[in-house]
């Protein structure tokens, strides 16, 4: 419906800068062209078609927030769509594995049973546990996420996050050989118990 009275479709890159100077309706043809290509993006790396429509939304505000940056020496808007749907849609699982993570504290809450000087030890492993996970790359801290407190298989993993398996296990197994030598360097800086 956004046509150039001489019957010619406006490129993308007229539609862009068009949105760029404010026009909504060169949003909204952008959206129309565009919208598959990002929920199916978003849907590869998330699983979950309310989340991926979710990621899509925030990629389309992305691009009208960020139009001004793109350059088409780099990519087609339709490529550069894609990668801020797939960007939106790792930010929301690590976001979904972020709140699992909570969750899964809460229910496991140290019962009343302990003493105080268990629920001292508990805190402070807890707090080490986190700080070394907090440490990690991004890559490495959201498949353990995922993992523990999320409690998905290596195979949902790399389905959610739109990566091969291989590449999970491997960052798997690089994020805990990294949490153990970060859990071992606390451990040896800790005083010894008197």
């Amino acid at each position: 419906y956004y046509m150039a009275t001489s019957r010619a479709v406006l490129t993308d890159l007229e539609l862009l800068r068009r949105m760029v100077g404010g026009d909504s309706g060169a949003l909204r043809e952008i959206h129309r062209r565009y919208h598959r290509i990002a929920l199916a993006t978003a849907s590869r790396a998330l699983r979950d078609p309310l989340l991926s429509q979710d990621a899509v939304q925030e990629a389309f505000l992305d691009l009208w927030r960020g139009g001004a940056t793109f350059d088409p020496a780099q990519a087609k808007l339709s490529t550069w769509i894609a990668v801020l749907a797939h960007r939106r849609a790792v930010d929301i699982a690590r976001r979904e594995a972020r709140r699992q993570t909570d969750t899964y504290e809460e229910r496991f809450a140290p019962a009343d049973t302990y003493t105080p000087e268990e629920l001292v030890v508990l805190r402070e492993e807890r707090r080490s546990v986190r700080a070394a996970l907090d440490s990690l790359p991004p890559r490495e801290r959201t498949v353990l996420e995922l993992a523990y407190y999320g409690g998905l298989t290596q195979a949902q993993i790399a389905a959610r996050l739109g990566i091969p398996l291989g590449t999970a296990k491997s960052r798997i197994f690089h994020a805990l050989s990294r949490m153990n030598a970060l859990l071992n360097a606390h451990r040896n800086t800790q005083p010894a118990p008197v």
